[in-house]
């Protein structure tokens, strides 16, 4: 059974850096897609990255340049590392995963059929 389970989230001060894992279960990492999506309160669920069974990565514009997805088949894990924090990266982060069928990744919630519980990231002072 394909299982994801998220972890690092906390709070961190507005510049801060937190490091995210996604550690998969029941199906080979290698061969899949892996996304990131974020809910804050009272907003949708918004995609932020992803990077593809082949490692090709994307990243949504509010992001590009501060948040950096990585990952590591040998552990089935899959990372993503936030710097320059701000307030309006407060929410819950969520990874997903679907099987890897073209050369990138797409930031569609829809095309993702697995997913983890989320881990929550709060930017404050």
């Amino acid at each position: 059974q394909a299982r994801l389970v998220e972890s690092g989230g906390g709070l961190v001060q507005p510049g801060g850096s937190l490091r995210l894992s996604c550690v998969a279960s029941g199906f080979n990492l290698d061969q899949y897609d892996i996304a990131w999506f974020r809910q804050a309160p009272g907003k949708e669920r918004e995609a932020v990255s992803c990077i593809s069974h082949n490692f090709i990565t994307q990243y949504t514009d509010s992001v590009k340049g501060r948040f950096t997805s990585t990952k590591d088949n040998s552990k089935d894990t899959v990372y993503l590392r936030m710097n320059s924090l701000k307030a309006g990266d407060t929410a819950v982060y969520y990874c997903a995963a679907t099987l890897g069928r073209f050369v990138g990744c797409v930031l569609t919630d829809s095309d993702y059929d697995y997913w983890g519980q989320g881990t929550r990231v709060t930017v404050s002072t």
